[in-house]
């Protein structure tokens, strides 16, 4: 999933018919990743003795559009194994289990018409908490210090596990070549749409481009299998009986021990149901996160009486005017079976945040992206809302949110 999309897919067309849209991986454009790189590369070992690897093999990156099936379960204890894989061409596929004891190993092998991402997860089973002490550099976000862990993490994309509850979780994290662990940076955490998976997401995301340069960690989670595939629990949809807020916290935590993340500057991007992801934390966990910048999603009818940050938090939306999956108007859609839920609309989400942020005033005349800003909000955070004109469902501009994004810290 990147910001082009260029056909819907074939499933997508067959529910046009019934007037209902699939905000997954496919969307006006149709292929979800272009020119993608696999999401896991070569050999890692971690402290629970964890191995993974990822082979890909393809023509351009991952495609992923229309549909899901699979079978996705967990029953682990300190390490997982699993294999994963998804096809293209109107559908995908994925399979994922976990067992074991002590270590894990993970592979996943991925073929595709249009490309394929690798996936599958290893890495060390168990939840984890910390992160931040006391002493070493100074985080850059305003007071407080974390002591950075040695050694500093090589660059290079690995597959690590974190233990939630009874579930394994699995996430792709990411270290860019800047990034030499003397220093506290940000980390951006980026969801996946319906169907997708964290490699899929790390193959199409608009965000290294802009974050890489900077030294930036990124983690790309992968979300349990719901009726449509990989999904996110946001309440009234699309995957039951898992808690996705408590899973961000402890990826943040876990990620914490091992590389070295300024706490007052973690942030949550994604794209489609990984948009309405990103709105979610920014409901539920703005404890963790400093600001979000959401995709193709808008807040919900059956849940908006939920939204209660713990404090004003930054959200940047993105929005297409002719999305065909989440309308701009909003409205009506019953793509996850049993899970029908309401869009508030871009423009009623963009006032609902604007409301919850206490903001005041009119918002800025759209500038030359198409944003339209709160800026007179309290604790100075922004609430803006960047219109495409005929626009369709894709992935937000990385060049406008993260530097939205980085301006915002934990107070």
């Amino acid at each position: 999933m990147v910001s082009k999309r260029t056909s819907l897919p074939k499933k997508i067309l067959l529910l046009g018919a019934l007037g209902v849209g699939l905000w997954s991986c496919g969307g006006s454009g149709g292929d979800e990743t272009t020119g993608g790189d696999s999401g896991g590369s070569g050999d890692v070992t971690s402290s629970g003795g964890a191995t993974s690897s990822g082979g890909t093999t393809g023509t351009g990156g991952s495609a992923a559009s229309g549909g899901t099936t699979g079978t996705g379960g967990s029953a682990a204890s300190g390490g997982t194994t699993g294999t994963g894989g998804s096809a293209a061409s109107g559908g995908t596929a994925s399979t994922g289990e976990t067992s074991g004891s002590g270590g894990s190993t993970a592979s996943g092998d991925t073929t595709g018409s249009a490309g394929g991402d690798s996936a599958g997860g290893g890495g060390m089973g168990g939840s984890a908490t910390g992160g931040a002490g006391t002493g070493g550099s100074d985080t850059g976000g305003g007071g407080g210090s974390v002591t950075c862990p040695t050694p500093a993490l090589r660059a290079g994309d690995t597959n690590e596990t974190v233990q939630v509850g009874s579930q394994s979780r699995s996430y792709v994290l990411h270290v860019p070549a800047a990034y030499d662990g003397s220093k506290p940076v940000p980390l951006v955490v980026d969801f996946h749409p319906l169907g997708g998976s964290g490699p899929s997401e790390r193959s199409g995301s608009p965000y290294p481009a802009q974050t890489d340069p900077e030294g930036v960690i990124m983690a790309f989670p992968s979300g349990m299998r719901g009726p449509s595939g990989g999904a996110w629990n946001v309440g009234p949809c699309c995957v039951a009986n898992t808690d996705d807020v408590a899973f961000a916290k402890a990826m943040v935590a876990k990620i914490q021990q091992t590389a070295c993340i300024d706490p007052k500057r973690i942030y949550a991007v994604g794209f489609s149901m990984g948009g309405g992801m990103s709105h979610y934390l920014a409901c539920h966990a703005a404890d963790v996160f400093a600001a979000v910048a959401p995709a193709a999603f808008d807040l919900l009818k059956e849940n908006i009486d939920d939204c209660k940050p713990s404090r004003p938090i930054t959200v940047v939306s993105f929005r297409g005017t002719s999305d065909p999956i989440v309308p701009y108007a909003g409205g009506y859609s019953s793509v996850v079976s049993g899970m029908p839920i309401t869009f508030l609309g871009a423009k009623t989400t963009f006032e609902k945040w604007a409301e919850i942020n206490q903001c005041t005033g009119s918002p800025s005349a759209e500038d030359g992206q198409g944003c339209s800003t709160y800026s007179n909000c309290q604790d100075g955070v922004e609430v803006a809302l960047c219109t495409k004109q005929g626009g369709g469902h894709e992935a937000g501009n990385a060049a406008v949110g993260w530097p939205v994004l980085k301006r915002h810290t934990m107070p």
